[in-house]
């Protein structure tokens, strides 16, 4: 299996040592590396090119990370992605044991991990509500973001079936797409810590002033829209719902009357029969 790695990165030359050592250590080595500089100002770019020659280092003005991700998988060689973050770092043996799992398992198309996570420094344990999972998976995806981008493998395919990332989304682009891809398709899940996710810095993306939960919404709220079998746009109307009620009672305890009668009226829209 030929894979191509798509690294995207904006302003971490501080990070990438690390992340470009965990895959060039792998114990199956990668196709090729692509390395996406999302328009940097610390000096990356100048240097992957002088300590990394052979990466293939693409350059484009600051778009974000889901430009930065479609033009690396779109210049791939590979029908096989591997993501990682330039931030999170990979086990040696993490390529080597996804492809051995595809081999298995004929016909799926992504595969994915379970992780370590670090905090400032320090290892965290998730929480239960943070399990993953694997086979048709979207009901269990609707809450929350399940597949971390750094342990995905996928084949392209499935992109030119539901899309790539949506370039409007600079928060939650994740959750989104895969939500389009579990709605359609199966995915394999390794239940072994193959990923190191890194996390509590400044610059995590994650990190937002009004919260995950109101990128979660925008995501729902452009999805129901879309073409989803009877059943699945139910689920996601409900689940929009719920996170829209929380939103809300968050909007009343800090005297946003305004925004609460939004959401209100919004939930009244979404719980009336058509």
């Amino acid at each position: 299996m030929n894979i191509s790695v798509v690294i995207p990165t904006y302003n971490r030359k501080h990070t990438l040592p690390r992340a470009i050592a965990s895959v060039l250590n792998q114990t199956l080595q990668p196709t090729e590396i692509i390395m996406v500089d999302d328009g940097s100002t610390d000096g990356t770019a100048d240097w992957i090119q002088e300590t990394y020659p052979r990466i293939n280092s693409i350059r484009q003005s600051n778009k974000g990370v889901s430009a930065a991700r479609n033009i690396g998988i779109k210049s791939a060689k590979c029908d096989w992605i591997a993501l990682l973050d330039s931030d999170d770092e990979w086990l040696p043996d993490k390529l080597e044991r996804q492809v051995e799992a595809f081999n298995q398992n004929p016909g799926i198309k992504l595969c994915h991990t379970e992780e370590i996570w670090i905090r400032n420094g320090v290892r965290v344990n998730q929480k239960k509500k943070h399990q993953k999972y694997g086979g048709h998976i979207f009901e269990k995806c609707l809450d929350m973001c399940r597949i971390s981008p750094s342990s995905a493998i996928f084949h392209q395919s499935l992109l030119d079936d539901v899309g790539y990332f949506d370039e409007a989304f600079s928060v939650c682009e994740d959750y989104d797409l895969w939500l389009r891809i579990t709605a359609e398709y199966p995915v394999l899940f390794l239940d072994e810590p193959l990923i190191k996710k890194y996390g509590g810095h400044r610059d995590q993306l994650s990190i937002v002033p009004d919260g995950i939960e109101t990128y979660r919404i925008q995501v729902l709220e452009k999805l129901i829209q879309q073409k989803f079998t009877f059943s699945q746009k139910k689920s996601m109307e409900k689940m929009l719902i719920r996170k829209l009620k929380i939103y809300a009672n968050g909007a009343q305890k800090r005297g946003r009357e305004q925004v609460f009668n939004q959401i209100m009226k919004r939930i009244d829209e979404l719980s009336t029969p058509c």
